[in-house]
């Protein structure tokens, strides 16, 4: 066991550098030493695109390479007039030269743990055969998008006017979605729509996409037939891993459509008896996919911090939540014993991805809980995974923005930056309130349909990620030990709730775009913020007064939310206190903050990607 720590401790070491390698390409660009951006350039020749090359651009694909998102290159498309479909064309081609760089570097990560014979053979040949899957999910990866996102969920909104509640109605009443336990819809899929003579049929993935599954199904089968030959010396879970590929191959070659969610659940129910450090990422959450909540083809290897102290965020959130709970009118039996059962249960791995592949191309979360199927946490938990380290080291590359500097001012961000680059302490701390007990935050108030039921409306992930958050916010309140870091994570509130609004048009994170809506509420209610429409000056007051006001709005808010999934009440029922729907786009209720929302989203598209250059890095750094 002590070489093994070991072992993780060397191969954390190479992660460590080689993330600090990649971005330095963020401090080339910031030195304007263009020369050793070949790879941007290559990145450039590779698009082929009719766009002006400046380090607007330069900066976006940057973003897409190592931060693995593609929003920013997104917007310089639509400022340079770039039609819809040229846009999906480009994005896919992003995704293509993302992938063969990310191939690479995992390749390297592969030949550095075999040559220098880290762990041992079983983990050994578990990292050679993620990787070989993993490949092949990443092919699998773009023909996915353009037929769900690009090409099905397009004809969807066209067919009901981008009308979503009309979308839902017409897949739920003709039989469209996936049946989940009890035969009861479920509240994601794991098939895609097939149009035949102007009708829809819903069909499994081993058949929509034969050539890709059946290719992932013989890796998965190849690796089982190694470890088989092979020990697990250290945690003893051999036949735990071997139970879990299987169970992948048996949900991947389901062809019936009504049997695919219970398929996966035994997929989930293996995964969760692995508790070792070295933990492997399968298709979990759904992201992209707004109308059947196709789950999203994730599949990455992800290493534990053998130095992490223990973590007591599970034991505030429960805490706090048993203190809401107790005070609220509304009782549900079934919410309470699923909320204890699941946080007491719950697995926390604080670390950072190895390896990734498929959708992790297209972005990788700062924490995430799971499994989304609340029949299998009810009976198993779930496992929280949060990346700190990695979100440190790249908040700490990233350039600073003239936006920022707009919007906040220099003496906000000033704080911000001290923190970050000479406060790792307090800096750390934060990420467990707002971050982990995000993730905790997940966990509370839901019934095992609590999804299905109060998604008819489609709003059900718009309100949940606001909830999340929330519950790490107001548990944080409710814990008088740490009432030291108030300051700290008002600013962090502020600096999420205004930097949201630039995903405003991006499908995949609308929900934190409403969040952020909704927490602008509450910042504007207490008067943190307030916003001149005529000098467009956003005024930031940080007073105890009014942090007394956003408290107390938080615990209304949330009592407010909680009685919502209480009930299990349609989510838009919640939401439509804080948003309007303008044409395909959500704003804020409120004139002001709408007034805000839309002077900030012009700015975004205006600078959005302009390097800030009046305030250094050298600045923060000794």
């Amino acid at each position: 066991m002590k070489q093994f720590t070991q072992d993780l401790n060397t191969l954390y070491g190479f992660l460590d550098i080689q993330k600090e390698n990649q971005s330095k390409l963020y401090e080339y660009l910031e030195n304007k030493q263009y020369g050793k951006l070949e790879i941007i350039d290559q990145f450039i020749e590779f698009l082929d695109i009719n766009v002006p090359i400046n380090d607007e651009l330069r900066l976006a694909l940057i973003t897409r390479l190592i931060a693995l998102r593609s929003d920013a290159f997104v917007q310089i498309l639509k400022k340079n007039g770039l039609s819809e479909q040229d846009i999906d064309n480009l994005e896919l081609k992003g995704y293509e030269f993302a992938k063969d760089f990310w191939h690479k570097n995992h390749k390297h990560t592969i030949d550095f743990i075999n040559n220098h014979q880290l762990f041992t053979p079983f983990y050994r040949h578990i990292f050679d055969g993620v990787f070989n899957i993993g490949t092949a999910f990443s092919s699998w990866q773009p023909l996915w998008t353009k037929t769900i996102i690009h090409t099905i969920n397009k004809d969807l909104s066209a067919k009901f006017d981008n009308d979503e509640q009309a979308v839902h109605k017409f897949l739920e009443e003709n039989n469209l979605l996936d049946l989940g336990h009890g035969g009861e819809i479920a509240d994601r899929c794991y098939s895609v729509l097939k149009l035949e003579n102007d009708t829809y049929e819903p069909i499994a993935y081993i058949k929509a996409f034969k050539k890709e599954v059946t290719r992932i199904i013989d890796l998965i089968e190849n690796l089982v037939d190694i470890l088989i030959e092979l020990e697990d010396n250290v945690y003893n879970q051999k036949w735990d891993y071997i139970l879990y590929f299987q169970a992948l191959v048996i949900a991947l070659s389901e062809d019936k459509v009504d049997t695919l969610v219970s398929k996966w659940a035994d997929v989930d129910r293996a995964w969760m008896k692995i508790k070792t450090p070295i933990q492997i990422g399968h298709p979990l959450e759904y992201y992209e996919d707004h109308y059947r909540k196709a789950v999203a083809l994730e599949w990455d290897i992800r290493l534990s911090n053998p130095n992490c102290l223990e973590n007591k965020r599970a034991e505030i959130i429960k805490n706090a939540f048993l203190k809401l709970y107790a005070s609220s009118q509304i009782k549900n039996q079934n919410i309470l014993d699923l909320t204890l059962s699941s946080i007491d249960k719950t697995m926390l791995f604080i670390g950072r991805p190895a390896m990734f592949f498929g959708a992790g191309i297209n972005g990788m979360f700062s924490a995430q809980v799971v499994p989304n199927d609340e029949v299998v946490s009810n009976e198993m938990g779930k496992k929280i995974f949060a990346f700190s380290d990695e979100i440190l080291q790249s908040a700490r590359a990233k350039p600073f923005l003239k936006l920022h500097t707009e919007i906040f001012g220099q003496e906000f961000l000033k704080n911000e930056r001290t923190v970050l680059f000479q406060q790792s302490d307090i800096w750390h701390k934060v990420y467990d309130i707002s971050t982990i007990g995000h993730e905790f935050g997940h966990i509370l108030w839901c019934d095992v349909d609590s999804e299905s039921i109060m998604n008819k409306s489609g709003h059900f992930k718009n309100i949940e990620e606001f909830k999340a958050t929330t519950g790490g916010i107001v548990a944080f309140l409710l814990n008088d030990e740490e009432q030291y870091l108030a300051k700290y994570v008002m600013h962090d509130i502020i600096k999420r709730a205004v930097t949201l609004i630039a995903w405003q048009q991006v499908g995949e994170v609308l929900p934190y775009y409403c969040e952020g809506l909704i927490h602008l509420k509450g910042l504007f209610t207490s008067k943190v913020l307030q916003f001149d429409e005529t000098t467009k000056q956003l005024t930031i007051t940080q007073s105890e007064e009014t942090f007394e006001n956003l408290k107390n709005w938080y615990f209304i808010t949330y009592k407010d939310l909680a009685n919502c999934y209480l009930t299990k009440t349609d989510a838009w029922e919640f939401l439509k206190n804080f948003v309007k729907k303008d044409k395909d786009i959500y704003l804020p209720n409120d004139l002001n903050i709408e007034s805000f929302v839309k002077h900030y989203y012009q700015r975004y598209q205006d600078i959005g990607q302009e390097i800030e250059e009046n305030d250094k890095k050298s600045n923060y750094t000794v």
